[in-house]
């Protein structure tokens, strides 16, 4: 595949105001091989949180695209991450998301490894005959590239040529902070998890997480239900929000380098926001413009396929490319460590209510995933035009809500909330181009 061919699929003019992504890039098998090796391959990629690895033992399995990945803490507790497969023929050697376990062993021929991945049994060793030449290699784990963690979320790399994730993570930080420190104790992952597919590309969902517009048509029923229940009518909880007042709130974006980018808006009723009931404790610790901005409802996404999502209650959202047309999703619920008790059943509620496979929100999303994935088949139809609503109020770098954050995007938005702006997605695509275009050009348009 040639670099021009990469370069067209996103018609990226911004001083036109022009900004198309052509079907292709959610559909063509080929583009989606080239991205386990050039997207995937390169960058940074979320594994799981700390929390879930916090004591000597505990693992993880978790993906890198499609390459399985075992996150483990071994006896002194240092973290490590291995390819979660066996060095003799390639099984996959952790099955489980989470566990403790001195060892791992495989269930193919019995070959032993323990928590920091070294080798400490071959079956049958003594009896195999092995020439020489097998000692010459290491049975031992593979280790990723790179492993790292950012306010207690673990990253890993396949490629040694990432930059340092504090450097590809840039001024996305502050808002990965606001997620994690809203207790002096630190974050948990509450046990147990949203895991389903859905039958559509995976940038279906990183698009989806930024797009405000779909809101008041595809979740109609959900808004129907909130405002019953502000009535009292129904199963009637004093956490429903009331989203005709949420509706009026100002809102607006800011996007980054690599390909990150964030949308908020402010919240008529900041007394439902789960971190309400500590915020005092967390504007003495942090300030007042910190306590602000926790009480704002943000989705942040983290490219390529991780979002910490902070609308209706704090999660981490993944999502897995299976193939072109098949996706995976991971949804964790997070919560302070120590959460009283009442406040931790209200958490759960609002998550069940929204983000559950079965809850108001995730059906609904799903249904179109697989909707505009099967439009893609349509001939002659080409380029996409879901990218230009409120292209018009775009500020190139940072705007006064952004220096006053001390952060410097590369583009800034705000507006009323009804603007439920698209331009939040140009970033991810402009990565998405940089980083195929690269690679295709490295290899001379082979894959």
């Amino acid at each position: 595949m040639r670099t021009e061919r990469i370069e067209g699929l996103v018609d990226d003019r911004p001083g036109e105001k022009i900004f198309r992504v052509h079907r292709d890039v959610f559909a063509d098998p080929e583009l989606f091989e080239l991205e386990m090796k050039h997207v995937f391959g390169k960058t940074w990629c979320f594994l799981g949180a700390e929390s879930q690895v916090s004591k000597p033992h505990e693992y993880i399995t978790s993906w890198i695209g499609r390459t399985p990945v075992l996150v483990t803490r071994d006896a002194k507790g240092v973290l490590g991450a291995f390819l979660n497969i066996c060095p003799h023929k390639g099984t996959q050697l952790a099955h489980a998301e989470h566990g403790v376990s001195k060892y791992h062993v495989c269930a193919y021929h019995g070959w032993g490894f323990d928590s920091s991945g070294r080798n400490v049994d071959i079956k049958d060793l003594e009896k195999g005959l092995y020439p020489k030449s097998f000692d010459a290699y290491s049975h031992d784990l593979i280790p990723i590239a790179k492993v790292a963690s950012y306010c207690g979320l673990v990253f890993g790399s396949l490629s040694d040529e990432v930059p340092p994730l504090e450097e590809y993570l840039g001024d996305i930080r502050p808002f990965i902070d606001m997620a994690m420190k809203q207790s002096p104790k630190g974050m948990e992952v509450i046990p147990g998890r949203v895991r389903y597919t859905y039958r559509a590309n995976w940038k279906m969902q990183m698009d989806n997480a930024m797009d405000a517009y779909h809101l008041t048509s595809v979740h109609a029923s959900y808004m129907d239900v909130m405002t019953k229940r502000s009535r009292g009518e129904g199963l009637a909880d004093d956490r429903s929000y009331d989203w005709k007042k949420r509706l009026t709130q100002l809102g607006g974006m800011f996007d980054f380098p690599h390909g990150h980018s964030l949308i908020w808006n402010n919240q008529a009723e900041v007394q439902k926001r789960p971190v309400y009931a500590t915020i005092d404790e967390v504007k003495a610790r942090l300030g007042p413009l910190q306590a602000d901005w926790m009480l704002k409802s943000k989705i942040a996404m983290i490219f390529p396929n991780f979002q910490i999502a902070d609308a209706t209650t704090l999660n981490l959202r993944t999502f897995r490319p299976i193939s072109v047309g098949l996706t995976e999703m991971r949804v964790h619920c997070i919560a302070p460590i120590g959460e009283e008790i009442g406040a931790r059943r209200h958490r759960l509620r609002q998550f069940e209510d929204f983000f559950s496979a079965s809850g108001f929100a995730t059906p609904d999303d799903i249904a179109c995933f697989e909707s505009v994935q099967r439009g893609y088949a349509a001939e002659p139809y080409d380029y996409l035009q879901g990218y230009f609503r409120g292209f018009d109020s775009v500020e190139k770098g940072a705007n006064d809500m952004a220096a006053e954050l001390g952060i410097r995007p590369l583009h800034s938005q705000v507006g009323d909330f009804e603007l439920t702006t698209e331009a939040t997605m140009h970033a991810p695509y402009r990565e998405w181009v940089r980083l195929m275009r690269d690679g295709v050009a490295r290899n001379g348009g082979a894959k």
